[in-house]
């Protein structure tokens, strides 16, 4: 399937690595201008450089820092909201630190960067799509991942309230779930084969997902193509979750 974003102005953050980076790319090869957030300043010159995307440097778990680097940002049409931690360790090993700062990024970050965004686009009345990257984690247990499965969790939930809220406006909001990808995050949680095998075993089609088959789903419920589909969530885990 070809996508054509000519026109069209999206934000991905998470844009540095994995699937925002990939996103990101294949976005900007489709015609659409990317406002591309991150915190790596020296990743952003380049994806800058290689690929015409408008770096905007932030972390999301700073809420003053959201404030006020999208306070100025105008013209929206979409957003990807791709940034995320994880923390591995057990439930009883968990730390309030820890899951705290996995909360600040991956569910708390993510409304509030939608939230600003959504309120450009309703003040400008420009219709939309946002899509926020979830996970099967969100769907299903993983051992020492509790703190992740919960962030994703609240993430579907903010998904669906705020396709509820901002439908009206012409504002689609859907998440993608994607399953083990082969992302540098991932590959720290599940490099270990002893690890991975009982896993992958777990998914029918046997294999891990590349960062382009999270990345072109994404980019389908960004497109008219999807102008129907709003407050899903959508495995992309290789049949994962069918049991």
């Amino acid at each position: 399937m070809r996508f054509d974003f000519s026109g069209k102005k999206i934000m991905v953050t998470g844009a540095t690595s994995g699937i925002g980076l990939v996103t990101a790319q294949l976005l900007r090869a489709a015609g659409a201008a990317v406002v591309a957030v991150g915190r790596d300043r020296a990743k952003l010159a380049a994806l800058q450089a290689d690929s015409g995307c408008q770096p905007l440097p932030l972390d999301v778990a700073d809420g003053a820092a959201i404030e006020r680097a999208l306070a100025g940002v105008r013209g929206l049409d979409g957003l990807v909201n791709c940034s995320g931690v994880a923390q591995l360790e057990s439930c009883l090993e968990l730390r309030g630190e820890h899951f705290d700062r996995v909360m600040a990024v991956n569910a708390r970050g993510a409304a509030l960067v939608a939230r600003h965004v959504a309120a450009g686009m309703v003040a400008e009345r420009r219709a939309g799509s946002i899509v926020n990257v979830s996970s099967q984690a969100a769907l299903v247990a993983l051992e020492e991942h509790l703190s992740y499965c919960a962030s994703k969790a609240a993430l579907d939930a903010i998904t669906r309230v705020m396709c509820l809220e901002l439908g009206p406006h012409g504002i689609r909001v859907n998440s993608v779930n994607p399953t083990v990808t082969l992302t540098p995050m991932a590959l720290r949680a599940w490099g270990d084969p002893a690890k991975s095998a009982p896993m992958l075993q777990a998914i029918p089609l046997r294999r891990f997902a590349r960062p382009d088959e999270v990345a072109r789903p994404i980019l389908f419920l960004l497109s008219e193509a999807a102008s129907m589909i709003s407050g899903v969530s959508l495995p992309v885990d290789g049949g994962y979750t069918c049991r």
